[in-house]
């Protein structure tokens, strides 16, 4: 049967951790539990002890004990057992004794857990009861599937409805478990990851039902920041075998301060493990920003082309210059491309916003900046396909799909 790790600070919520380990051994899980408490002694005697976590941190336990809160030794503490947590759970995978997590905490716990949490793989359950669940749980779930349960009262003590709380976590993350350990499904298909925004949507529904017929798999990331961060790191741990990047505004976010950046190495992960990937600089002139009343008054000038895409973001247009930076960023980042790529300019706009006849963000100066960028920086060997047609256009989409068929079936040639 599976095992269940359960990190959690025994000197605090020792009963609440006693409860969830006999409801796992009742499901016939076996529950392996890992104390990180700094506060005082354990309620019962965990699988791995704190000393062992803090070892792991780097410190000794005893250099982590507190007893004034607000003290620098407080987020020492916690910084350190999380390193450790992070280095024991790395250990139990590998030792095979890690096929779900279950947490429970408070701001403290979470924060620790969480971060270990994020470092395993997806697929691999994560089940977090915290007290902070009905807030913005962003920081804690970063990129990663970990399942946020509100614990609605503080975690400090069993009563009628944290036992009933805590059981349905248990219940969840054995279920999990176990249907995790079932053996893995055969014959799977090749995965495409394909990026998205609403304003390139159609084309993208296009390009997957086209790869669908060809026997692909595809996974498509909402290009808000984390989507793309999401993308990345599923490349990087080789769980996707191609790519056809349709939105790159992330790329723009990140280099105007927009709320959509997907950090400085959007647009890598691809060029460096050397899968198939087509990129479009699909929706590239859209700098996105919050509700219309935030919007940063640099770019709250008449001359700015501004559209309310609906209560929470407000989008502006890049203009020339910055149009013929981000041609040269996204083509430099393409560049570094290791296997097999090409490029796809759409020549009647790059999202719905430039929908031929009349969007309201037709900009042929602007455009022509940033594909004379692409022209110019592309480097020989890569190819650039320029199709007269918007991005949403379905002889674009077929292009794109068309492109990318190619790509794979020259990087995986069929055994004569």
């Amino acid at each position: 049967m599976p095992t269940v790790v359960l990190p959690g600070t025994l000197d605090t919520k020792g009963p609440e951790y006693e409860f969830a380990r006999t409801r796992l051994l009742e499901h016939g899980i076996t529950p392996l539990v890992v104390d990180f408490g700094v506060l005082g002694e354990p309620a019962f005697k965990p699988d791995i002890p704190a000393e062992e976590v803090a070892r792991a941190g780097g410190k000794p336990l005893s250099e982590l004990r507190f007893t004034r809160e607000g003290s620098d030794t407080r987020v020492v503490a916690l910084e350190t057992m999380a390193r450790g947590l992070i280095r024991i759970f790395a250990r139990l995978q590998a030792e095979g004794r890690c096929d779900g997590v279950l947490g429970l905490g408070g701001s403290g716990g979470t924060t620790v857990i969480s971060a270990a949490m994020r470092t395993l793989p997806l697929g691999l359950p994560k089940v977090m009861v915290s007290t902070l669940a009905s807030g913005n749980v962003s920081g804690f779930v970063g990129t990663k599937d970990i399942y946020i349960a509100n614990s609605v009262t503080d975690i400090a003590g069993l009563n009628r409805v944290s036992r009933k709380l805590i059981a349905n976590a248990v219940n969840a993350i054995a279920g999990m478990a176990i249907g995790a350990a079932a053996p893995p499904v055969q014959g799977q298909r090749p995965l495409v990851a394909i990026t998205m925004f609403g304003i390139t949507t159609p084309g993208v529904l296009r390009i997957v039902r086209r790869l669908e017929q060809h026997q692909f798999e595809t996974i498509v990331f909402h290009a808000v920041g984390s989507g793309g961060r999401s993308m990345e790191e599923m490349i990087d741990e080789g769980l996707i075998d191609g790519v056809i990047d349709y939105t790159t505004s992330e790329l723009t976010d990140d280099y105007l301060g927009g709320i959509f950046s997907a950090g400085p190495h959007r647009l890598e992960a691809a060029a460096r493990r050397g899968i198939p990937q087509v990129v479009v600089p699909g929706a590239l002139e859209v700098l996105n920003f919050g509700p219309r009343q935030t919007l940063p008054a640099a770019f709250d000038v008449p001359e700015r082309k501004l559209i309310v895409h609906n209560a929470n973001v407000c989008a502006v247009r890049a203009n020339v210059q910055e149009c013929a930076e981000l041609g040269r960023i996204f083509a430099e980042k393409v560049n570094r491309s290791t296997g097999r790529t090409a490029v796809l300019l759409p020549l009647r706009g790059k999202d719905k916003y430039e929908q031929p006849p009349d969007g309201p963000w037709i900009d042929p100066e602007a455009d022509r900046a940033m594909y004379d960028q692409i022209r110019q920086t592309l480097r020989a060997g890569i190819p650039r396909l320029e199709i007269d047609a918007n991005i949403n256009d379905p002889a674009f989409a077929d292009a794109a799909a068309d492109a990318f068929l190619n790509l794979w079936h020259a990087s995986h040639p069929v055994a004569a």
